[in-house]
């Protein structure tokens, strides 16, 4: 049997890739063999990460065999993860997102409702009295600013602040300082295609009936990014005609002023309306307050759906 593999998620955020690698320290103190992985490339805000640490990425994989033992990090779902999950033997998984996952064999199963994963990380290296050095608290520290937006998020949770105070003093960072230069790195869309810009951090959701995908983008600036209306637009109906969806719902978050202007395109682009009590003007309204999906945008439209 070859290295035991941990990833996260498709389309990696900052929490997925720093999980994979933070796990697999973990591990690897424990004597496993094991190698972090990831399942996409890896986006500013995090490569902003890995820079400031001079550390490289996961390796990128594609698919993995039949048989292979896996562990997993910030998700569940197998619509996330590799295409033949259930071919594979899952030995781990430590998250802080719904229960998405049937198998017909036990496995280590952490899941939290904090608001990130890299929270029950650092618990799980209390438990089995492993040090967290600079580069590891760095790690942790980032993924929880960046799940959280800064600790501005309703996902954050009292568990989140106080772990990252003790992560900053072991990693000799400022948060706020550091957390604004890394959430501002992520909001950098210069280079990317309206493709890419679509599928920076976009999960396909069943709401009841309806087939969706939410995708959501973190700016300083709305208006900037609004200026790519049109072609944002094109390229989600695009995504609709291949995949059949009923809505495609794009959060566009401001990260300074917690706000989020939504473009809503497909045949159910009424069900945000409904959920928010807003009229869409030429597909878009401004959801005030409105940061999280997991929290603020699912719940909400699954309820009304």
């Amino acid at each position: 049997m070859g290295k035991i593999l941990i990833f996260g998620h498709k389309n990696p955020d900052t929490d997925s890739i720093t999980s994979s690698i933070v796990l697999a320290n973990l591990e690897k103190a424990l004597g496993k063999d094991v190698e972090a992985c990831r399942l996409g490339n890896v986006n500013k805000e995090t490569q902003y990460v890995l820079d400031y640490l001079g550390i490289e990425a996961p390796r990128l994989i594609e698919s993995v065999e039949d048989g292979a033992e896996v562990m997993l990090v910030d998700h569940a779902n197998p619509k996330e993860s590799i295409e033949n999950l259930e071919e594979v033997t899952i030995l781990k998984i430590v998250d802080h997102h719904k229960v998405a996952l049937n198998t017909g064999y036990p496995l280590y199963y952490r899941a939290e409702p904090v608001g990130c994963t890299e929270t029950i990380l650092y618990k799980l290296y209390q438990e089995n009295n492993v040090e967290i050095d600079k580069t590891i608290a760095t790690l942790m520290l980032s993924a929880i600013i960046s799940d959280t937006l800064l600790f501005k998020s309703p996902t954050c949770t009292e568990e989140d602040v106080k772990i990252a105070k003790e992560l900053a003093k072991i990693a000799q960072i400022d948060c706020d300082t550091y957390g604004l230069e890394m959430l501002k790195a992520g909001t950098d869309l210069n280079g990317f295609s309206i493709e890419e810009i679509l599928n920076l951090d976009a999960k396909e959701i069943d709401l009841k009936q309806v087939k969706s995908v939410i995708a959501q983008v973190n700016t300083a600036s709305i208006e900037d990014v609004m200026t790519m209306k049109a072609e944002l637009e094109n390229g989600m109906q695009k995504v609709i005609d291949e995949k059949g969806l009923d809505l495609f719902m794009l959060l566009i978050t401001d990260i300074v002023n917690s706000n989020s202007q939504v473009i809503a395109l497909g045949n159910r682009a009424d069900l945000v309306e409904k959920s928010y009590s807003v009229t869409l003007e030429n597909h878009t309204a401004l959801l005030k307050s409105v940061v999280s999906r997991k929290k603020q945008v699912v719940p909400v439209l699954t309820e009304n759906a």
